[in-house]
C-alpha cells in the first residue's frame, strides 16, 4: 500500500519508527489539566494517540501509552457549569488537587472528580492508557533534578521565550513557580536560588521561606518548560497538540527549542489536531463557557465503535462537528455501510474497500468478528423502541434474534435510540401508540378505515409495498385525498397527524394491535 492510500494513523506510526529508530518500546503520550469537564474536543487528543498506539501495535511493536493529568496546575477560572461557585471562589490560585469536589462530594478533590469521570468512561471505547498524576510527581519531588537543570539554564530559556514575546521577561523571572506552604496559593515570587536545590520565595500573604525542592514538593516548572521536560523524563516518541499550540511561536515551538537546548535530543513526532464543534451551536467547545459535551454524553447516543469511527474516519487536522440532530441517523448509516464494506457485503472497488477496512479495524472495540454483526437500522429502531415503550424484551422479540452478540448490539443501539429520542430528536419523530379511542372521524374517513380493516383481515401475510399501494386505492375509492387518509390513520394510531412511514409502521406494530385500534375508531 502506498503512503498516500495508507490511513493517517499508519503513516504516523511508520514515521515514528523511521525517525525514532527500532526501539524495544515506544512511548506515545497525551495529557490535559482537569480544570473542568473533559469534553469531546479534549477526547480528540486521547483517541488520536490511541489510534497511533494501535497502529504501532499492528506493526508488532511494544508501545507504552501514557496520559498525564496536569493536576498540579493552578485553579484559575471557575467553569460556567460548576456547582457551588461561591465555595470554589475561595480556592482560586490553589493547585487543582486541593480544590474540593463540589459536584457530588465523592472524590478527594475537584481534579479527581474530573479525572475519574474520564478514567471510568474510556475503557468503554477500549482506551486504557497508563495514567500519570503530576501532583503526585511534583509532590514527591520526583522532578528535582529537572527543576535544577531548568534553573541552571535560566538565561538560555528566557531568550527562547522572549523571542516570541513583544515584552521581554524581567531580570527577576525564574523558570519555576512555587505554591506557598502557608496559604497554598501560587501568589508567590521566587527571590533567589542557591545554585543547588534551595529556592527562596515570598508570598503575597506575607510568608517567606527558603526550602529544598528535593524534600518539599511545592515548586513546579511553568507549562512551556514542563512540557519538554516530560518528553525527556518519559522518553516520549509521539505526542500530538491542538491547533492553538501549533502556531509559529506557540507552545509547541518553544517546547521544541527548550527541549533541544536542555536535553540535546530530537523532539517527539508531532501531529496537529483541529477543534471540534457541536452541531447547531458553532464555535469552539469551551469549559469556561460550560458548552461542553463529554465522552459520556456522546456514548449515550452513539455506540462505542461509532464514537471511535467519528475520529478514525476523519483526519486530525480537519475540523468537524459532532452531531446530535438528525445527522445522527446518517452517521449510523455511514458506519453500517463501512461495516458492510469490511465484510464485503457492500460493493466497493479495491481502493475503497482497503480504506473502509482500515477505518473499521481502528473503530472496532475488539478484533472484528469473523461474522458480520447484526445491523438493526437506527432509523427503524427509533420506531420500534417507541412502539414497545423501551421494553427491550419486546424489542428483541420483534427482531427475532437469538445470538448473544447480536442481542448485545441490539441492546446497545436500542438504548442509544431511546436516549436520542428523549433528548435530541425532533418532535415529528416522537410518538406514543394510542391505547383507546379518543378522536372522531368523518363518514368518508370511517369508510376508508373500514376498507383498510377489511384488507388487513383478508390478507394473512401483508407485503409493505402492496400495502402502500393499497392506501391510494382505499383513499380514491372512499372519495378522499390520500393525505387525508394518512392523517386519519396517524390520528388513530399515535394521536398525531404525521408519523413514521405508514405501511412499515403498521407491519411493525402488528396486525392484531392495529386492527384493535382501527376497529374502535371506525364504529
Amino acid at each position: 500500500m502506498s503512503d498516500e492510500s495508507m490511513h493517517w494513523a499508519d503513516q504516523t506510526a511508520r514515521k515514528v519508527i523511521e525517525e525514532k529508530g527500532d526501539k524495544p518500546k515506544y512511548t506515545v503520550a497525551a495529557g490535559i489539566t482537569p480544570s473542568g469537564t473533559i469534553h469531546i474536543g479534549n477526547f480528540r487528543e486521547i483517541i488520536t494517540v490511541d489510534l497511533i498506539h494501535r497502529a504501532l501495535k499492528d506493526l508488532k511493536k511494544q508501545v507504552r501509552f501514557i496520559y498525564s493529568w496536569d493536576d498540579y496546575d493552578v485553579f484559575r477560572k471557575i467553569p460556567a457549569d460548576a456547582p457551588k461557585k461561591e465555595l470554589l471562589e475561595k480556592y482560586l490560585r490553589f493547585p487543582i488537587t486541593q480544590v474540593p469536589d463540589t459536584y457530588d462530594e465523592k472524590h478527594s478533590s475537584y481534579a479527581e472528580h474530573n479525572e475519574k469521570e474520564v478514567e471510568n468512561t474510556m475503557p468503554i471505547v477500549n482506551i486504557k492508557p497508563q495514567f500519570i498524576y503530576q501532583a503526585q510527581k511534583y509532590g514527591n519531588c520526583e522532578y528535582a533534578e529537572e527543576i535544577k537543570h531548568a534553573l541552571k539554564n535560566k538565561e538560555e530559556i528566557k531568550k527562547i521565550l522572549d523571542k516570541y514575546r513583544t515584552e521581554e521577561r524581567g531580570e527577576n523571572w525564574w523558570p519555576a513557580s512555587v505554591f506557598c506552604d502557608r496559604c497554598k496559593k501560587d501568589a508567590t515570587k521566587v527571590l533567589d536560588w542557591d545554585g543547588s536545590y534551595a529556592l527562596t520565595y515570598e508570598c503575597k500573604c506575607g510568608h517567606k521561606e527558603t526550602f529544598d525542592f528535593r524534600k518539599k514538593g511545592i515548586a513546579k516548572l511553568p507549562w512551556r518548560i514542563d512540557w519538554p521536560m516530560r518528553w525527556h523524563y518519559e522518553n516520549v516518541d509521539f505526542e500530538p497538540g491542538g491547533k492553538e499550540h501549533s502556531t509559529e511561536g506557540g507552545s509547541r515551538t518553544t517546547a521544541v527549542e527548550i527541549f533541544e537546548l536542555l536535553y540535546k535530543e530530537t523532539p517527539p513526532i508531532y501531529l496537529k489536531y483541529d477543534f471540534i464543534t457541536i452541531k447547531g451551536k458553532g464555535g469552539k467547545i469551551s469549559k469556561s463557557l460550560g458548552n461542553v459535551v463529554s465522552l459520556g454524553d456522546a456514548l449515550e447516543i452513539y455506540e462505542p465503535a461509532i464514537v471511535r469511527y467519528l475520529f478514525a474516519s476523519t483526519r486530525p487536522d480537519a475540523e468537524f462537528a459532532i452531531s446530535f440532530d438528525l445527522d445522527v441517523l446518517k452517521i449510523y448509516e455511514d458506519f453500517d455501510k463501512c461495516e458492510r464494506t469490511y465484510y464485503k457485503k457492500e460493493e466497493a472497488d479495491e481502493k475503497e474497500h482497503s480504506k473502509q477496512k482500515r477505518i473499521y479495524e481502528l473503530s472496532s472495540i475488539d478484533v472484528p468478528s469473523k461474522k458480520m454483526p447484526f445491523q438493526p437500522s437506527f432509523r427503524h429502531l427509533c420506531n420500534v423502541v417507541q412502539i414497545y415503550e423501551n421494553d427491550f424484551d419486546k424489542v428483541k422479540e420483534a427482531y427475532s434474534i437469538k445470538d448473544r452478540h447480536d442481542t448485545e448490539r441490539l441492546k446497545t443501539r436500542a438504548k442509544c435510540a431511546w436516549n436520542w429520542l428523549q433528548k435530541y430528536a425532533p418532535e415529528d419523530m416522537k410518538f406514543h401508540v394510542q391505547n383507546e379511542a379518543s378522536i372522531k372521524l368523518g363518514e368518508k374517513e370511517k369508510e376508508a378505515v373500514n376498507k383498510l380493516i377489511n384488507y388487513l383481515e383478508k390478507h394473512e401475510k401483508v407485503e409493505e409495498k402492496l400495502l402502500y399501494d393499497e392506501f391510494y386505492n382505499i383513499a380514491k375509492g372512499s372519495g378522499i385525498e390520500p393525505s387525508e387518509f394518512f392523517k386519519a390513520c396517524y390520528r388513530i394510531l399515535i394521536g398525531k397527524e404525521r408519523g413514521p412511514k405508514l405501511a412499515g409502521f403498521i407491519l411493525t406494530l402488528g396486525k392484531e394491535r392495529v386492527l384493535k385500534l382501527l376497529s374502535l375508531l371506525s364504529l
